[in-house]
């Protein structure tokens, strides 16, 4: 039986789509239908959703939920066809918002399309809609705040929050722009629970895991008093910063640094972090502790450990108050 190959000329557009083409596309590239069903029945390619394929590349580097995150983006624009847009969690993952639940459901719109079923998994939202329309890439996407009125009452708290922080810290809307959302959300259906977490968003936050780990404090009476607390020596030299930090009575710190294993477990990183540590426990007054992903997923984890922390002894006392700024 003769070999099916996968066609070389689909290579660089599929990588650019998540691993992802059309049978539009692939009719303008001249992969026929014929080739494309043997490509499907021997395994090189596998059928996502109706008229859109999977050619199955080698993975690339990088985070696999946000190319999972992606991907589901790419099928919503390819099954809806060339003029579709990106709404929703689709489109914040393709503006780089980050935050957003591991798997998410392809969705998009057809603009002045005001009926359209789509392929059974993509979620077609009726167009018109208001809001601006952006080319992100190769894609094109409704704006940030647009995708934010969205996608915000569909995501529980933490997450919300979580993906509120990852939009100002990246400097992907500004206060201002996320106040508009919190009018515009005001009449929508399901938004009234979202009121209460407005007051938590904040975008010192660098990292979805601190969001969540800020908020589980939060939830069992130890809420940071500090977020990005820049840590200093007696002579003023800065060492580093603490993502969450809590001030003991003697006015020396406790500060927790929240590793995701994307980040942290690269070598160069690891390197970073230990030297900081090091310094951290020779040159300061401040107690680091070490918290990954299991420690913020388990519920009142960080904060019992935060507990023992702050009710510690400290090891050098002749330096209080001046380990912090």
């Amino acid at each position: 039986m003769r070999k099916v190959h996968h066609p070389v000329q689909a290579t660089a557009l599929a990588r650019s789509q998540g691993g992802l083409i059309s049978a539009r596309q692939c009719d303008e590239l001249g992969i026929s239908s014929d080739r494309r069903t043997a490509l499907v029945r021997h395994g090189v390619w596998r059928r996502v959703v109706r008229s859109v394929y999977d050619c199955q590349l080698p993975t690339e580097a990088g985070n696999a939920f946000d190319r999972r995150r992606r991907r589901s983006a790419w099928i919503a624009l390819l099954a809806a066809g060339p003029d579709s847009v990106a709404t929703g969690m689709c489109a914040l993952v393709l503006h780089g918002v980050w935050g957003l639940p591991q798997v998410i459901a392809p969705e998009a719109m057809l603009p002045g399309v005001r009926a359209n079923r789509g392929p059974v998994g993509v979620r077609i939202r009726r167009g018109p809609r208001t809001g601006q329309i952006v080319r992100v890439g190769s894609a094109r996407a409704v704006d940030v705040r647009t995708a934010l009125i969205q996608a915000l009452p569909e995501l529980d708290r933490n997450t919300a929050v979580a993906v509120m922080d990852s939009a100002l810290n990246r400097e992907l809307i500004d206060t201002e722009g996320l106040a508009w959302v919190r009018r515009r959300l005001r009449a929508r259906r399901g938004a009234r629970r979202l009121e209460a977490w407005w007051p938590l968003v904040d975008g010192r936050a660098e990292s979805p895991l601190e969001s969540h780990a800020r908020l589980d404090c939060l939830d069992h009476g130890l809420p940071p008093e500090e977020l990005q607390l820049k840590v200093r020596d007696e002579h003023g030299r800065l060492l580093g910063r603490g993502d969450l930090a809590w001030r003991r009575e003697d006015g020396t710190w406790v500060v927790a640094e929240v590793d995701g294993e994307d980040i942290h477990s690269a070598t160069p990183a690891l390197y970073r972090d230990r030297d900081r540590q090091n310094d951290f426990a020779i040159d300061s007054d401040v107690t680091q502790l070490r918290f990954a992903a299991p420690d913020v997923y388990r519920p009142g984890a960080i904060a019992a450990k935060v507990r023992a922390a702050l009710a510690s002894n400290v090891r050098s006392s002749g330096r209080t108050g001046r380990s912090a700024a």
